[in-house]
C-alpha cells in the first residue's frame, strides 16, 4: 500500500506495523539491503537513528533505491537535524524529546514527528502544540507499562510508541495496552547481523515483529 505524502502522520507510521525498528548503521554499504531485508519481513517504517556519521547517508541511499520502504530519522534533537534529514529524504522524524522549536521545523519541513516524552507535562507540552502520537522514551526506565495505564485516563486520546528497553520478551506486555499503537525497538537489526551481511535473519526477525499482536 502507498503512502500519501499529502496526509502522511505520525499516526500513519506508528500502525502501520507493530514494531518501528531502531536502526544503528555504520556502513553506507549496509543499508540497502537491510531495508529490503525489513520489508520483505513486512517492515516496512524505519527509524534511521543520527547516531553515526553515516546515518544521513544511509537515509538518503533507502529513499533512493529502496522506494517500498518509508525511511525516518531517529535521535533527531534540532531543527537543524530537521532540515538535514528532511534533505537526506526522510519522511518522518523520531526525538529522544520534545521541544516547540524542533516541533515547527518538523512541520517546516514535511517531516511526520514522533516527539519523546517521559512524563505528563511533556505530553502536555507536545499536545499543545497539536501532537498526539507520541514516542514513550524511555520507557522502562520511566515506568513501562504500568505508567502508561495510569496515562490512559487522562491521556486517553493520546497514542504511544514506547521505546527504550523494549524486546520480544516484553513487546506483547505493552503492545496489549489500548494507548499503545506500536513499540520501537533495536533487536530487529542486530550489530551482528549486519557485520555478517546475515539479511535473511533480518528479515525472519521482521517477520516475527510484525505477527505481533497489538490490542
Amino acid at each position: 500500500m502507498a503512502v500519501d505524502s499529502t496526509t502522511f502522520t505520525a499516526r500513519d507510521v506508528m500502525r502501520d506495523a507493530p514494531v518501528i525498528p531502531v536502526i544503528v548503521l555504520h556502513d553506507v554499504a549496509h543499508a540497502v539491503p537491510m531495508a529490503r531485508a525489513l520489508v520483505a519481513g513486512g517492515i516496512r517504517m524505519l527509524e534511521v537513528t543520527l547516531r553515526t556519521p553515516q546515518a544521513l547517508a544511509c537515509i538518503e541511499a533507502i529513499a533512493r533505491e529502496v522506494p517500498e520502504a518509508v525511511v525516518g530519522a531517529g535521535t533527531v534533537r534540532s531543527s537543524a537535524d530537521a532540515a538535514a534529514a528532511a534533505g537526506a529524504g526522510a519522511r518522518f522524524a523520531v526525538s529522544p524529546g520534545y521541544t516547540s522549536a524542533l516541533g515547527e521545523a518538523c512541520r517546516g519541513h514535511g517531516l511526520a514527528l514522533l516527539p519523546g516524552v517521559a512524563t505528563a507535562s511533556e505530553i502536555m507540552a507536545a499536545q499543545a502544540d497539536g501532537f498526539d502520537a507520541l514516542k514513550f522514551f524511555p520507557a522502562l526506565q520511566s515506568g513501562g507499562s504500568a505508567m502508561l495505564k495510569a496515562w490512559a485516563g487522562p491521556f486517553g486520546d493520546v497514542l504511544f510508541c514506547p521505546t527504550g528497553g523494549i524486546q520480544p520478551s516484553n513487546a506483547a506486555e505493552f503492545l496489549a495496552l489500548a494507548n499503545v499503537a506500536c513499540v520501537g525497538g533495536s533487536w530487529l537489526v542486530p550489530a551482528e547481523a549486519l557485520a555478517q551481511g546475515d539479511w535473511a535473519r533480518i528479515t525472519a526477525l521482521a517477520r516475527a515483529a510484525s505477527q505481533l499482536q497489538r490490542a
